[in-house]
């Protein structure tokens, strides 16, 4: 089934002065898809959702929103937007329903329909028995709530969410972003974060900014595979000479972590670990772990921001 691409990005980059904040990237966003985007601070991450959102204009480069060129046709293109700034737009003096009038009056919704998208808008982001408190009186969860539902209350094809729950305790956290998966099967998603477990919790897509240029696009189930390395750890309680393990059929080298224990790397698709059972009870080595290693996705993306020469990738 074809899908339908909502937001295009070709060769995007802006300039401040001589510092190129953002470099020649490309990417896209198909309508019912969630997409992490991550950085480091500097990265260039912000200038790009503030490109992205029309906010902030590009050196060079294209943006579509929902077939429509953010250039050419402003006006068309911001309609299709959502937007949830880092700090949300919150009058704190009025009430929930009274601000989210105003945001309908500002996304020029027709006088009639006001009060329905009002109401759906509530009801969507957990905030149907809000709409007589005032925004100053809620919690930091809820204000949340109250800046998402200012940003799809027009029901645009794309909503972008700007570090959607920093400052949040983990429940309030758990809310925001089962309310973010609600979103995205209406719209598409762009979140900005920098917390990790974010994306793997919320996201079908990952991209990374390093110094401008987009050097990870991919999907969480390709993250997941660039977290299992080509290694295993291995503890045996009568451990064999280095020799031992080298000799075993797929095993690139070995490296010992203690007097028991030893990390073993071996070629890609040539697991060792059923030879190492077999080898381990035939010479009664005393196996007792054999478990494959395992990156921790901050251990990815260090590992991935660091490097001198990263290049960009195509996305996928």
């Amino acid at each position: 089934m074809h899908e339908e691409i909502l937001v295009q990005v070709e060769n995007l980059s802006r300039s401040y002065g001589p510092h190129l904040a953002v470099d020649n990237i490309s990417f896209h966003v198909n309508r019912g898809e969630v997409l992490g985007f991550l950085g480091p601070n500097g990265a260039g991450k912000s200038s790009t959702m503030q490109m992205l959102t029309g906010n902030l204009a590009p050196s060079l480069g294209k943006i579509s929103i929902n077939g429509a060129d953010l250039l050419d046709q402003p006006l068309k293109a911001k309609a299709a937007i959502g937007y949830l700034p880092e700090h949300p737009p919150l009058y704190l003096e009025l009430t929930v329903k009274e601000y989210l009038r105003y945001a309908e009056r500002l996304n020029r919704i027709p006088r009639a329909d006001i009060s329905g998208a009002v109401e759906r808008a509530m009801q969507r982001c957990g905030l149907a028995d809000m709409g007589k408190r005032l925004i100053n009186n809620l919690s930091k969860s809820y204000q949340q709530r109250v800046g998402i539902a200012q940003a799809v209350i027009h029901s645009p094809p794309v909503v972008v969410l700007d570090e959607p729950t920093v400052g949040l305790d983990p429940l309030q956290i758990r809310e925001i972003r089962r309310l973010v998966r609600d979103l995205s099967s209406e719209h598409s998603v762009i979140i900005s974060t920098h917390i990790l477990p974010e994306v793997q919790a919320t996201c079908d897509r990952v991209q990374i900014i390093h110094h401008g240029r987009l050097v990870l696009s991919d999907s969480i189930d390709g993250l997941q595979r660039q977290m299992r390395p080509n290694s295993l750890i291995v503890g045996l309680r009568q451990p064999p000479a280095d020799s031992a393990l080298q000799d075993i059929s797929g095993i690139r080298s070995s490296s010992a972590l203690d007097h028991q224990r030893w990390r073993v790397h071996f070629e890609p698709d040539n697991n060792p670990a059923e030879a190492i059972a077999i080898a381990a009870a035939q010479q009664g080595w005393g196996l007792f772990e054999l478990a494959p290693e395992r990156l921790s996705l901050e251990q990815v993306f260090v590992d991935i921001t660091s490097r001198d020469h990263a290049q960009p990738q195509e996305a996928a």
